[in-house]
C-alpha cells in the first residue's frame, strides 16, 4: 500500500471501556513491536474518542513510553496499524503523523533552553503555518506569527514570562509552555507522557487544570501516561491498563480499579481499589 493511501480503520476495538457513537479519533489494531526476541508492545488493539482523556497505567517495563512511540511515530511498529481518523497512517513517519493531527509531550521537556518562552512557541506557529525564515522578513507575516504565539502563551498563563529564556524556567512552567507549543501545533489528539514527573506539590494542580482545559477545547482526544495514582483518578475519564507490553484491562475508573488483575499487576494486591 501506498504511503498516502487509505484503508478502513477496525471497525470496533475490542474494549470494555466505553463505546461513544463517535468514530474514534485514533486507533491501534494487532500494534506490536519486538526487539530481538523481546516483545514490548503485544498486539495492542484500542481506540480512543474525541472528547475524551484516557490514563495509560502500568508497571515499569509494561511498554507504555513504546506503545506512544509506535502511534506518534517515532518508533516503527514490527506489526499492526494506527489509524488516524479513520486513516492508516502506519507507514507515515513522526512528521507527517503530526500534520495529521497527532501532538505529542515527551517525559523529558523537549525545548529549546537558549531561546525565550516566545520564540520557542513562535517556532511551532511557523510550523504548523508553513512559514520559513525568509518569509519573517514581510512585516505583516512576523506580526501574525508574534500574535499566535502570544495567544498560545496567554492560554497557559505564561505571557508574563515571554521573554524569559527557556533554562531559566522551573519545571512547572517548562511543561506549561510544552503545552503552549502543542496547543500552537493545533493537534486533535494530543499524547502526555508523565506530565506531572519531577513537579512540586504545588506545581501539579496547574497543570493538571491545564490539561482539563485542554481536553475541553475543540474536542480533543487526549492520552496520557501516568504512575501517580491521585492524578489518574483525578483526570481520566478511563483508564487502559498494559502489563508484559500487553493490554489487560481497559475501561472506566472504578471499574478497572476493582479489577483483580489490575491489583496484581499494577496497582499491588494490598492497595485499595
Amino acid at each position: 500500500m501506498a504511503p498516502d493511501q487509505q484503508a478502513a480503520a477496525p471497525a470496533a476495538a475490542p474494549s470494555t471501556g466505553p463505546a461513544p457513537a463517535l468514530a474514534p479519533a485514533l486507533a491501534t489494531e494487532g500494534l506490536t513491536v519486538r526487539f530481538g526476541g523481546h516483545v514490548a508492545v503485544d498486539a495492542v488493539t484500542a481506540a480512543f474518542y474525541p472528547g475524551t482523556l484516557t490514563v495509560i497505567v502500568g508497571p515499569n517495563g509494561a511498554g507504555k513510553t513504546t506503545y506512544f512511540n509506535l502511534v506518534s511515530g517515532q518508533l516503527a511498529a514490527s506489526a499492526g496499524r494506527v489509524f488516524v481518523n479513520g486513516r492508516d497512517v502506519s507507514r507515515l513517519g513522526a512528521a507527517r503523523r503530526t500534520r495529521l493531527g497527532i501532538g505529542r509531550a515527551f517525559q523529558l521537556t523537549n525545548l529549546f533552553p537558549h531561546l525565550s518562552v516566545l520564540e520557542n512557541v513562535r517556532l511551532a506557529v511557523q510550523s504548523r503555518a508553513g512559514i520559513g525564515m525568509h518569509m519573517l522578513s514581510l512585516c505583516s507575516s512576523h506580526r501574525e506569527v508574534i500574535a499566535r504565539a502570544e495567544h498560545y502563551l496567554e492560554r497557559v498563563a505564561m505571557a508574563a514570562k515571554r521573554d524569559a529564556w527557556v533554562g531559566t524556567l522551573s519545571h512547572g512552567d517548562q511543561r506549561k509552555l510544552e503545552v503552549a507549543i502543542l496547543l500552537a501545533l493545533e493537534p486533535d489528539i494530543l499524547m502526555f507522557d508523565e506530565p506531572t514527573a519531577g513537579m512540586s506539590v504545588d506545581e501539579v494542580p496547574v497543570v493538571l487544570d491545564l490539561i482539563h482545559q485542554v481536553k475541553a477545547a475543540r474536542n480533543r482526544t487526549v492520552l496520557l501516561v501516568e504512575h501517580k495514582m491521585d492524578v489518574v483518578r483525578a483526570l481520566a475519564d478511563r483508564i487502559v491498563v498494559l502489563h508484559n507490553g500487553a493490554l489487560v484491562a481497559d475501561g472506566k475508573p472504578a471499574e478497572v480499579m476493582r479489577s483483580t488483575i489490575v491489583q496484581e499487576a499494577y496497582l499491588g494486591a494490598t492497595e485499595p481499589a
